[in-house]
């Protein structure tokens, strides 16, 4: 099942680290199959609510791959540069199967 890496940043002070950090995640990503999903400001419209920053999904082809991209010694000698460069929220997040239901979570309360 393909696993989700999700960032919200804000503060972003982009400078000589960050762009370090971008000229190499691509290769952090790519022995473990993670690809962009989203990356950036993009063309959002708030449609609810108000949101500030970017949103970056970076998609795995398993938890494991991600789990092993963010662990990895690769991606923990760039994170810094985004860290002290930022502040956000990043997490992981499984996705559904093709076929699910909004009430398939009624199975798991």
């Amino acid at each position: 099942m393909t696993t989700y890496a999700l960032a919200h940043l804000h503060n972003v002070t982009m400078g000589p680290q960050i762009v370090a950090y971008l000229e190499g995640i691509d290769a952090t990503m790519a022995p473990f199959g993670g690809k962009f999903v989203i990356h950036g400001d993009g063309n959002k419209r708030v449609l609810e609510g108000s949101f500030a920053g970017d949103v970056i999904m970076l998609s795995f082809p398993t938890r494991k791959d991600a789990e092993g991209w963010y662990a990895s010694e690769a991606y923990r000698a760039i994170l810094p540069l985004r860290t002290l460069n930022s502040v956000g929220d990043v997490l992981l997040i499984d996705g559904v199967d093709d076929d699910h239901k909004a009430t398939d979570i009624l199975k798991k309360v």
